[in-house]
């Protein structure tokens, strides 16, 4: 199994002789394997290797066992470690993010303090020693990974899953499926730990790796997490071919203050046109992560409406459709300042990402979603939650439309909004000026007024859309 792995690394790239190879190490089965072997191969490929160990505060004496039997290996075999340790419960609850989550953010900051530490530099590059943190994913996380995916709804990106190696992170495992690392653990006599938090059904995932992924070797296929592997790697060749055509149609587009999608633009393929337009996204705004199918979408559908209609972004991307094309560049302050001194307001329709921020001429709305665990419900006259899980379509801020209505009260009673409106006593020179969060005519929520009653929180809630504004319109 170490030449497969010693196969795999050389494959794709992952490191040289000279790099810095921090492996996180948490005691279980997946990163002591990948310990082992990283340590069997070192003085063969000729890298620096440590481990880094992240304490999260959550299992009480079970994370000071880890940590024990940790510092214990390491020592047994020769490996410098350093410890990080991090108050996750704390941290999730001040975040507002579920513990899973939070974890994944915390080993981040982990590797980044101690790429910090030892003083590499902050960005990759072609030459030089380099700082790889060596992650313990395996076959059958990949599987879980886009399956999960898949649920939850993706594109090409999603389903290849997780890659080998990319952003300072390498995954020298990945070729080898969980039941193979157990059985080398057992032949070499090497001791590992079972997190009892991946013995429960409460995190989505671990359904998935307890019940749907079983199901499918044992009744389908028994090779499905090495076909999954395979795909994954088809699809990830696939994305990167996409990617590297959406980035040379875009150069294409280059204009002075961002891209101007011309007509040639609209006549290539239409996954080349998304593959572009997310690259512009991540050009100007310097990251993807905020940006979704939908952006896009929305983005593209500007070519086939009026000049002068434009769609905001998060990080102040803005596109335009204009007399050439669409244009999409980032505002600067002043452009901001300008446009909203002489924007007509009505008729404005912004989606609101969720979770993320949305800067409108009214103000800022920010989403925010967690788990309803009976926390006490946030009553502010600009911050309310809703029970997300019966939101059926994406909310947006807007202003008033003809049909629009509010469900006002628990059995189902509704009112039109302009009654609403009459009710609250808004000035009539107001009603097409102030912003509404709404999913198609539903009104969810007058910033700064009423709430719709069918989405208030309740004893059965399991998500959260915490919705906060600032502007104070209504105030």
């Amino acid at each position: 199994m170490i030449w497969r792995v010693r196969k795999y690394i050389r494959e794709n790239h992952m490191l040289k002789a000279g790099d810095m190879v921090a492996a996180g190490v948490s005691g279980g089965a997946d990163s002591i394997a990948m310990l082992h072997i990283l340590k069997e191969i070192q003085r063969d490929m000729g890298f620096a290797l440590e481990a880094v160990h992240i304490h999260h505060g959550i299992r009480g004496e079970e994370a000071d066992r880890d940590e024990v039997m940790v510092r214990k290996i390491c020592v047994e075999w020769e490996i410098p470690l350093e410890v990080y340790h991090y108050p996750v419960p704390d941290l999730s609850r001040k975040w507002k993010l579920g513990e899973e989550e939070t974890g994944r953010i915390v080993r981040k900051q982990a590797f980044f303090r101690e790429r910090e530490r030892l003083g590499f530099p902050g960005e990759e590059t072609d030459e030089g020693p380099q700082f790889l943190a060596a992650l313990a994913h395996n076959r059958n996380d990949l599987a879980e990974t886009m399956i999960h995916h898949l649920a939850r709804g993706t594109g090409i990106r999603g389903l290849a899953g997780i890659r080998p190696c990319g952003n300072g992170i390498i995954r020298p495992v990945l070729c080898l499926e969980r039941r193979e690392i157990v059985n080398y653990l057992k032949e070499n006599g090497i001791p590992y730990i079972t997190d009892s938090t991946n013995l429960s059904d409460e995190y989505t995932r671990n359904r998935i790796r307890h019940h749907v992924l079983p199901a499918m070797e044992n009744e389908i296929n028994s090779r499905t997490v090495e076909h999954m592997a395979e795909t994954a790697r088809v699809l990830a060749a696939a994305d990167d071919y996409f990617g590297k055509k959406g980035q040379e149609l875009l150069d294409q587009c280059k204009a002075e203050d961002g891209y101007l999608l011309d007509r040639e633009f609209f006549e290539k393929d239409p996954i080349i046109q998304e593959y572009a337009v997310l690259e512009a996204f991540g050009r100007l705004a310097g990251k993807r992560k905020d940006y979704t199918s939908l952006h896009v979408e929305q983005v593209l559908s500007l070519q086939k409406k009026e000049n002068g209609r434009y769609t905001e972004f998060p990080q102040k991307i803005r596109a335009v459709k204009e007399y050439g094309g669409v244009r999409l560049r980032k505002i600067s302050p002043q452009q901001e300042k300008k446009h909203r001194e002489t924007e007509d307001l009505s008729g404005f329709f912004r989606e609101i990402p969720v979770p993320g921020t949305l800067e409108s001429p009214f103000g800022i709305f920010e989403a925010k979603i967690f788990f309803y665990k009976n926390q006490k419900i946030e009553e502010n006259k600009y911050t309310k939650w809703f029970d997300y899980d019966k939101i059926k379509n994406s909310p947006c801020v807007r202003t008033r439309r003809q049909g629009d209505f509010l469900v006002v009260n628990r059995e189902g009673g509704r009112k039109k909004l302009n009654r609403v409106f009459i009710d609250e006593k808004i000035p009539a020179s107001l009603r097409d000026k102030l912003p509404v969060v709404a999913t198609d005519s539903e009104i969810l929520w007058i910033p700064g007024g009423r709430m719709n009653e069918q989405y208030k929180i309740t004893s059965t809630t399991g998500r959260v859309l915490e919705l906060h504004y600032q502007g104070g319109v209504l105030s």
